[in-house]
């Protein structure tokens, strides 16, 4: 490895600030403290001293491969394969090149701990990979406490959210020049070099997945990864017992969806579990809250909702605007963004007797993308052939559908909604005396001149 080998690791070195650099020789010089050459410049350290370190922060499964994309950098261009033991070199540019680097030099390393052999993968490698990725920030993010209040689903053998969210992350992948093919035919699909690093490049949750495992199965550099953005914080009101339909790798596929100052914070405003069974309490409790996320489990399992981008209000038009958005967690997780086609992103009214009394997101007055009923309970998802505001299929298993459990959860900073625990008055207290006095078409003549309690 000699000279070429130091200076290539100098060249990534300099991507790292003094600490961080600090930080990576620390780290190494444990890992390699039981190998037994004194001589600094072959210390190496095994697939062995690797996982003693890890313990149990990340999956067996996981460590292998971060340990695989580490000893198959190749430094001179001349190696016939990866080496034995892992060099300081070796360490440095791989960790430089997945926490630092672009999608390509990323794919350099992905593509080996993806598989040991050189050349092109199968695509079902890279889907075996992606599973194990979500698992393991599952697995680390629960094992060092950092789920921000929110819980994993618990069943036997891998949790049903791991594979959904792995499912979308692996379709962002461009196999055979875009072509779909059955299943079985797809997985058999070569991905080389270039498939994996456009992959990287479009699937930025990817690099992200990787940065948090690195970064907290190994304890490295804790200060530059700002969890806040990935997972928000879970606040419920006076912090009572809730199981929400959310996950926390739902939570986290639906947060980066949003703006970046809306992903730190989640407060729900909402749940047919706490509140009741009521259409009226949903409207004093989710408008003028400002933008929200709003889900529901239907009678046949699947869970799905909508981004309100601003507040709800009651009233017959249409509101929000071309940021809001429709999605699906269970039995599949997407993202259906605005088409530009019409404007009809929001709808809440309540006591007209000649248009729709509900809640809906997109489509059209008795066809919406997401429709609930204000006799609460039922409600519908129509698109045939896919909802002309959010080009979004049918949601929900059947098209007309009831359900149980419905959430609304406001995100983002409360600052500007809050208000001193003081001056709570009578329509704090009853969200439905709120919103039938606003159904009823009088004003509230203190709103605007109090803000909203912080635990509404």
């Amino acid at each position: 490895m000699g000279s070429s080998g130091s200076r290539s690791a100098q060249k990534f070195c300099s991507r790292f600030l003094p600490e961080e650099q600090a930080e990576i020789d620390r780290l190494f010089d444990a890992l390699s403290s039981e190998a037994p050459s004194s001589d600094a410049s072959t210390r190496c350290f095994s697939l062995k001293a690797l996982k003693s370190h890890v313990g149990e922060a990340l999956p067996p499964a996981m460590v292998t491969r971060l340990y695989d994309g580490m000893r198959g950098v190749d430094l001179t261009g001349k190696a016939k394969g990866p080496s034995d033991s892992v060099s300081q070199e070796q360490f440095m540019v791989s960790m430089s090149h997945l926490l630092k680097g672009n999608s390509e030099e990323k794919s350099l390393v992905i593509l080996k701990m993806i598989s040991a052999t050189e050349g092109p993968v199968k695509a079902r490698e890279v889907q075996k990979f992606t599973e194990d990725l979500v698992g393991s920030v599952v697995h680390v993010l629960n094992y060092r406490q950092e789920l921000r209040g929110w819980t994993q689903k618990r069943g036997s053998g891998p949790p049903a959210r791991v594979q959904e969210l792995a499912a979308q992350l692996f379709s962002e992948m461009d196999l055979q020049g875009g072509e779909k093919l059955p299943g079985p035919q797809q997985l058999d699909c070569e991905c080389d070099r270039a498939t994996i690093e456009a992959w990287v490049f479009r699937a930025p949750h990817v690099a992200t997945f990787l940065s948090v495992v690195i970064h907290r199965g190994f304890l490295l550099l804790h200060s530059s990864l700002d969890l806040a953005t990935l997972v928000p914080e879970r606040h419920v009101e006076q912090e009572r017992e809730f199981e929400s339909v959310l996950d926390v790798l739902s939570v986290i596929y639906v947060n980066s969806h949003l703006r970046r100052e809306q992903r730190g914070r989640w407060r729900l405003l909402f749940s047919s579990e706490l509140h009741g069974h009521s259409f009226a309490q949903l409207c004093g409790r989710i408008t003028h809250r400002g933008p929200c996320v709003l889900l529901l489990e239907d009678h046949d399992g699947q869970v799905f909702g909508g981004f309100a981008s601003c507040s709800w209000e009651v009233k017959p038009q249409f509101q929000g605007d071309d940021t809001c958005f429709l999605f699906s967690i269970s039995p599949h997780m997407a993202v259906y963004t605005s088409t530009g086609y019409n404007d009809h992103y929001m709808y809440l009214n309540h006591g007209q007797q000649t248009i729709p009394n509900g809640l809906g997101m997109g489509g059209q007055h008795n066809y919406f993308g997401l429709w609930i009923d204000v006799d609460f309970g039922k409600g519908h998802s129509k698109a045939q052939p896919k909802c002309t505001t959010y080009n979004s299929p049918q949601l929900s298993a059947q098209e007309d559908f009831g359900f149980e459990k419905m959430e609304v959860w406001a995100v983002g900073d409360a600052s500007g909604l809050q208000q001193a625990k003081s001056g709570k008055s009578i329509l704090d207290m009853d969200p439905e005396a709120q919103a039938l006095l606003e159904i009823s078409g009088r004003s509230c003549h203190s709103e605007g001149l109090r803000d909203i309690p912080e635990d509404q």
